[in-house]
């Protein structure tokens, strides 16, 4: 499988008088935004599109693809089994798309492909759970392969020495920059100076929505600047939007597509209101030992994402979206609930288990760059 392209081949032949090869082929899309267009569309019109966002969570007794046992460097807050979770049917669901099958994930391959490469997920504590995934699922597929995990500032380094991979994180919650002024804190929405770090990245994939709404204590900003005009507060939607506009602006200034390839995570969601997937009486996501079956999550999708689909389609350079949030959504009994950071005294209903939802972001990614 090459490119953006997978192609599907199947060969019968029969013996009685003639051979005869029927060959059938396949076409798996990609969506893959350039200037508002979609590429990757079927070269024809009788060939089998698949989009591998679009499918149902089935059970698979050769899940999960790892022990998270093996795995000592799992931060506390994503080790749920641990952490004292009792059940663990939540390890055993697989995506299955509707039209195709995702690749499982082979570390071995995917080492060969990233020999001598740099990957780099950029965002909030979804990007540090979606790294930490990846980086376990590397480990598990290859223990005997050395590593070192570093930091430098508020870059995390995982390298595989044998293989000379660094699979790394950038904490950067809003993208945009956050610089301590006389004033105090302020965002800056037209500022991007933070990107420096991510120039020469083989592969890069990046995060920003659930910091957009903090208030209080936990908010890290006192003001906010935009076209010049310092504030107290603006609409955080709008906020949302001018930022990825940005960093919309930095991809098309910086990226150059023949040597570094971009991903967006999209909106991983949250599920503390039973409403919104006809469980009303259910106050947060503790006690959820079963994913929704259906393909389509009952309270739809978040704003939020229409926004950051509407600042894609403007991108000139190609950037693909990792459209993980209805299929996330489907997982109300993926987080960490009661056996996350906090314990009895906290809920977790943001974050995800370890293994668990996160691992199918990166069997995704992993059938993208195939």
């Amino acid at each position: 499988m090459l490119m953006d392209v997978w192609v599907n081949s199947s060969f019968c032949m029969s013996s009685i008088a003639v051979f005869f090869l029927l060959l059938v082929v396949s076409d798996y899309q990609v969506v893959v935004l350039v200037n508002g267009e979609r590429i990757g569309e079927p070269s024809s019109s009788s060939s089998l599109s698949c989009d591998f966002f679009k499918g149902r969570w089935i059970l698979d007794q050769s899940y999960p693809l790892y022990n998270p046992s093996s795995c000592p460097f799992i931060e506390h807050e994503f080790t749920c089994q641990k952490n004292g979770r009792p059940d663990q049917i939540y390890t055993k669901y697989r995506w299955q798309p509707h039209d195709c099958d995702l690749a499982r994930f082979n570390g071995l391959d995917f080492f060969k492909r990233f020999r001598g490469k740099s990957i780099m997920f950029v965002g909030d504590s979804l990007s540090r759970n979606q790294w930490q995934s990846l980086t376990c699922m590397l480990h598990s597929a290859v223990p005997t392969a050395k590593y070192n995990v570093t930091r430098v500032d508020d870059v995390s380094i995982f390298e595989f020495t044998d293989y000379e991979v660094r699979v790394m994180l950038d904490r950067n919650v809003y993208l945009v920059d956050t610089v301590k002024e006389k004033i105090g804190r302020v965002l800056k929405l037209d500022s991007i100076v933070g990107g420096k770090l991510w120039k020469d990245i083989d592969m890069l994939i990046f995060n920003t929505w659930h910091w957009w709404n903090r208030r209080g204590p936990s908010q890290p900003w006192d003001y906010v600047e935009v076209g010049g005009q310092i504030s107290k507060d603006i609409d955080r939607m709008l906020a949302f939007e001018k930022a990825l506009m940005t960093w919309a602006g930095w991809v098309d200034s910086n990226i150059d597509p023949a040597k570094s390839r971009v991903f967006f995570q999209g909106i991983s969601p949250s599920h503390y209101n039973g409403s919104e997937w006809q469980e009303p009486r259910a106050r947060s996501c503790v006690g959820q030992k079963e994913p929704l079956l259906g393909s389509t999550y009952p309270g739809g999708l978040p704003p939020a994402l229409s926004v950051l689909k509407n600042v894609l389609s403007t991108i000139k350079k190609p950037v693909t979206l990792l459209d993980i949030t209805n299929l996330s959504l489907l997982r109300k009994d993926g987080h960490p609930s009661i056996y996350g950071l906090g314990g009895r005294t906290g809920m977790d209903c943001s974050h995800w288990c370890l293994c668990g939802v996160p691992d199918t972001w990166n069997e995704i990614l992993y059938s993208l760059i195939l």
